[in-house]
């Protein structure tokens, strides 16, 4: 073999050799970053809220939209519309709020245990921590339109518009989830979209508050999370 062309073969190898090792080297570095980003995504993100949490808050919002639609029945008619001293006498209006408020948060509490329980195993499955800055960043982001979204529930209903009631906890809670899905699961700011349109709609339709809260918080909650219990949590 000629001087010139043994001189190519061996600059050709060498080559090949160096963009192997740099190839290998840029895997290395690629697999480093990505872990690097999951790491930090983990620590800045909520990512232990489980999928069947989502399932059972639903199932529950459901039994509880059937007692309030039977109390409705009995003591309303079935109309919260009239709910107003013209027709009910104050007595007959503050049970009414009594009851309906104390069944809201029963709804709230059981909900909240179920997905607390979830949430811990499935932390202990995936061995994540429950509790950490972003978790309390994420309930803190939750909790502010919820809070405000309960205040102007009560001021509805101390002015006798009930029949706005349902259709508002569904807007304030969408933007709740909007608000909060920062810290936790990009996927919840679409079902707090699904919210806001919900409620919207019962504004626009009166009188169909109850069954589109039902739809709301129940069915919404148990498809979003089967969706999100198959996409993260079934193969984990």
């Amino acid at each position: 073999m000629p001087r010139t062309q043994y001189q190519n073969f061996v600059f050709f190898n060498y080559f090949v050799s160096q963009s192997e090792i740099m190839t290998d080297e840029s895997k290395k570095t690629l697999d480093q970053l990505q872990e690097i980003r999951s790491l930090m995504e983990r620590s800045s993100r909520f990512i232990s809220l489980s999928g069947l949490s989502g399932v059972f808050a639903g199932v529950v919002a459901l039994v509880g939209a059937y007692f309030a639609k039977n109390y409705i029945d009995i003591n309303f008619s079935g109309n919260l519309e009239r709910v107003n001293p013209r027709y009910y006498s104050t007595e007959q209006i503050v049970d009414g709020a009594l009851y309906l408020g104390a069944l809201g948060l029963l709804i709230v509490i059981v909900a909240v245990i179920g997905g607390v329980f979830f949430t811990f195993r499935k932390s202990k499955k995936t061995d994540q921590p429950v509790w950490g800055s972003a978790s309390w960043r994420m309930i803190i982001n939750l909790l502010i339109p919820l809070a405000s979204g309960g205040f102007f529930c009560i001021v509805l209903m101390s002015y006798n518009m009930w029949i706005l009631v349902a259709p508002t906890t569904l807007i304030f809670y969408g933007l709740s989830l909007i608000h909060g899905s920062k810290y936790t699961l990009n996927d919840i700011r679409y079902l707090g979209v699904l919210e806001i349109i919900l409620g919207f709609l019962g504004c626009v339709f009166p009188g169909h508050g109850l069954i589109i809260w039902a739809i709301g918080f129940g069915i919404l909650h148990i498809v979003y999370g089967a969706y999100m219990y198959l996409k993260y949590e079934r193969n984990a």
